[in-house]
């Protein structure tokens, strides 16, 4: 990638970003469509932690990676501090793969 695409992409980036607080005076959206935006964000965030949880390489990514965000996701629903989340959720999936779950 050259230089000059990269400084068009930023630009872009910047523009996009800017463009929200600029324009919020000025776009009126209804009260259905802000909450069709916000089940619209966690659809797309659902499928992101899917396809990154179960998926690696084009197949199934295997057992431990799945239970180590199950654990995380168990332990944040629990509202323990981030670290203790991280770690907890590595270490589970670590000592899968260690115990030889894929």
């Amino acid at each position: 990638m050259t230089l000059y695409s990269i400084l068009v992409l930023a630009a872009g980036t910047y523009a996009f970003r800017l463009a929200g607080p600029l324009l919020s005076d000025r776009l009126q959206v209804s009260a259905r469509a802000q909450e069709l935006m916000s089940l619209a964000t966690i659809a797309m965030l659902s499928a992101l932690v899917a396809t990154a949880t179960l998926t690696a390489q084009g197949g199934f990514a295997g057992w431990a990676r799945p239970a180590g965000v199950l654990v995380g996701a168990l332990l944040a629903w629990k509202r323990l501090p981030f670290v203790v989340v991280v770690a907890a959720a590595a270490l589970t999936a670590a000592g899968l793969r260690l115990a030889g779950v894929p």
